[in-house]
Formats: structure tokens, sequence, C-alpha cells
């Protein structure tokens, strides 16, 4: 893959209506640590076709941080990034929410939890 091919248009305009939003204690001065698993879920979320990184906010200080997830399907989107969290040190006792529907839809489901 090349990085042209993250910000070509049509990879940009679909449609998805669930989210994963992983709330962490990041811990680090430097976003270097970030922006390698940024960089790590944008390629696997990019070749399998599922879904996009949408981005990340964190605080000044970096101590928390929130990831941005969009998909077809949270459940599917989320296990296809767990290895990833798991193998990232300051992804532990991260909060992931998985919402089941459009922002706007106020029944949509949803499920949080604690990564172990």
């Amino acid at each position: 893959m090349r990085i042209e091919d993250l910000f070509k248009l049509e990879n940009t305009k679909r449609e998805y209506k669930h989210s994963v939003i992983i709330n962490f204690y990041y811990g680090y001065q430097e976003l270097d640590e970030l922006h390698n698993l940024e960089s790590k879920l944008r390629i696997l979320l990019f070749d399998k076709g599922i879904g996009e990184l949408d981005g990340h906010e964190i605080n000044v200080d970096g101590s928390d941080g929130t990831l941005f997830l969009y998909g077809h399907n949270a459940e599917e989107l989320y296990k296809t990034i767990e290895p990833i969290l798991l193998n990232t040190p300051f992804m532990k006792k991260a909060e992931v929410y998985l919402r089941f529907g459009d922002m706007r839809d106020t029944s949509a489901p949803e499920i949080d939890f604690i990564l172990k």
C-alpha cells in the first residue's frame, strides 16, 4: 500500500453508521507512540475495507486520549483492531464504547467495556 492510497477521495466518502470510541490513558509527552498505533490501525482497516480511523483527541499534557473509528459493523470493526490494541501498552484498561447505529438514532444499541 502507498500513502497516497489512504487519502484517495473514494476512500473518504463512505457513509459509516457504527462507531467504536476508545478512551485511554496515554502517559507520554511525545505523540510518536500514538501515531505509530494510528498508522497500524489505518493500514489494517484500509486493507480489510471495513472502516476507518477518523482520528484522535489527546490532552495537552499527554495524559488521556480518545480514538474515533467508524464502520458498517462496530463488532467486526472492534474484533479486527483488538489484537493491535492488546499489544499496545497504553491501551491497557482502555474504555471501549461500541455503538450499533447512527449517532442521531437515540435508540441505537450500545455496549461498553474495559480492555484487559
